[in-house]
């Protein structure tokens, strides 16, 4: 199962990035993610497009 969804931890240690630079991206930046419950899940081919978009840049 190639294409699951991704908690914030791991979504973070695959962007080598801290956990509070997701959550700060998502609320501020429009990171792709969808919240699930109480927890944040990402598909990773959502957050390449929106990293190679520019999205994680710093403005």
């Amino acid at each position: 199962m190639t294409d699951r969804w991704l908690s914030v931890d791991e979504i973070a240690e695959y962007l080598g990035v801290a956990k509070d630079t997701i959550y700060t991206w998502v609320n501020a930046k429009g990171m792709p993610g969808h919240k699930v419950g109480r927890f944040w899940k990402f598909k990773k081919d959502d957050v390449d497009s929106w990293v190679r978009a520019g999205g994680a840049n710093e403005a």
